[in-house]
């Protein structure tokens, strides 16, 4: 009888492995708009900080360019959702920025399709191979985070703030980003927003409350095809950002299943996270530390 050969052996425990009934849980870190992270290196995060840092159980990043359009980039994201989001295997998803932009377009675009149950053993360029050949309808997510959500647009893209060569920055104006995907399509997975409010010269360009990128409309989930202004309660002559799903003063819906958890009454937290974890991301790390558990 011949034996099998030391890959064969190898895929063999792979499959194994993958096919087992234990059953884990990952963290996956969705970046947003900039450079830091290699594409398909999971285990990269010099787009956030230190790699050390406790982010959630079996962190993971998600890399991608940082500069494309949403649509060309986002298999990235679907590759991720592939590898550790199938079979056994569910995931708690942090995003950022206009990482919110590619979390909100998976789901909405691509959750209701076959996916097939793969070994959460990623090659270098980011994907798995397949388990046992059986498929499953979208991916295991238990709840999204998003931090400084970009899902709504910001005003810096309209008014041409950016580098007009970045293919990202015509995704990111106000209409478009609202357009792009239906909003309301998260697969019934709840979406929980930390919204940052320390403001910088850039403010002058972003409605009501902001992070010195995206205003509350966006960051608080705010529905409908255009931005508005909101604001922390104690600001005059301004529609408060409420807390949760209620609709935001004016009555104005959020979009559906979208929850504000953190709104920045302080006006304490931007939108950089400086290589650090810091800003509004820290609010965010400190919920994925608390919740995303084995």
């Amino acid at each position: 009888m011949k034996l099998p050969s030391l890959p064969q052996l190898a895929l063999l425990a792979a499959l194994l492995l993958g096919t087992s009934s234990q059953a884990l849980n990952y963290s996956l870190w969705i970046k947003g708009r900039g450079s830091g992270g290699v594409p398909g290196q999971y285990g990269d995060f010099a787009y956030w900080g230190s790699s050390a840092v406790a982010a959630g159980v079996n962190k993971r990043a998600v890399n991608w360019d940082g500069r494309s359009r949403i649509a060309s980039q986002n298999y990235r994201v679907r590759d991720a959702l592939d590898c550790f989001c199938t079979g056994p295997n569910w995931c708690y998803i942090a995003a950022y920025s206009a990482g919110d932009l590619m979390i909100g377009y998976a789901l909405d675009l691509y959750g209701g399709t076959a996916r097939y149950r793969k070994i959460p053993n990623p090659a270098p360029d980011g994907k798995c191979i397949n388990s046992d050949g059986t498929s499953q309808v979208g991916w295991n997510i238990k709840w999204v985070d998003v931090a400084a959500g970009a899902a709504g647009g910001t005003e810096l893209a309209d008014a041409g703030a950016w580098a007009v060569s970045e293919p990202l920055v015509s995704d990111l104006k106000v209409a478009t980003a609202r357009s792009m995907y239906n909003h309301d399509n998260t697969r019934g997975r709840m979406f929980y927003l930390f919204a940052g409010a320390k403001g910088a010269s850039s403010s002058g360009l972003l409605p009501g409350q902001d992070d010195a990128v995206v205003a509350y409309h966006s960051s608080g989930g705010v529905s409908g095809s255009s931005g508005h202004t909101y604001c922390n309660p104690d600001d005059e002559g301004c529609k408060d950002l409420t807390y949760g799903t209620a609709p935001v003063g004016g009555g104005r819906l959020k979009w559906r299943n979208h929850s504000v958890r953190f709104r920045d009454d302080g006006e304490d937290y931007d939108h950089y996270t400086r290589g650090s974890w810091s800003g509004i991301v820290s609010r965010m790390l400190l919920d994925m530390q608390r919740n995303a558990t084995p």
